[in-house]
């Protein structure tokens, strides 16, 4: 399943590893694990470096794996959810038809 994950890193964790010149490569290699399909870092609304991640999960088994890298690394706060294409959206055309049918 297409998957979201949004990361949010402290500020201390996060400008000790700029000081110690391994920001940059601590996260290629979470990210280098997780195969995402795109990555996008910035700045959010409070000047926190963050980062929005697209990526496959095949078993919820899997979040453990996925959000303890970021926890131990940045002690980052992380969302996780489902997102869709427009070719998933496009798909579930059917399942939205039948729910305006019963509940509409």
């Amino acid at each position: 399943m297409r998957m979201l994950l949004r990361v949010s890193l402290s500020t201390e964790a996060a400008n000790i590893a700029v000081r110690a010149g391994t920001l940059g490569s601590t996260i290629e290699r979470i990210l280098a694990d997780l195969k995402p399909e795109a990555a996008y870092f910035y700045a959010d609304d409070q000047g926190r470096r963050c980062g929005s991640v697209v990526f496959d999960m095949q078993d919820s088994s899997q979040l453990p794996g996925i959000a303890e890298p970021w926890f131990l690394a940045f002690d980052a706060e992380i969302s996780v959810r489902p997102v869709m294409s427009l070719q998933d959206l496009m798909a579930a055309a059917p399942g939205i038809e039948a729910a305006v049918k019963t509940f509409g």
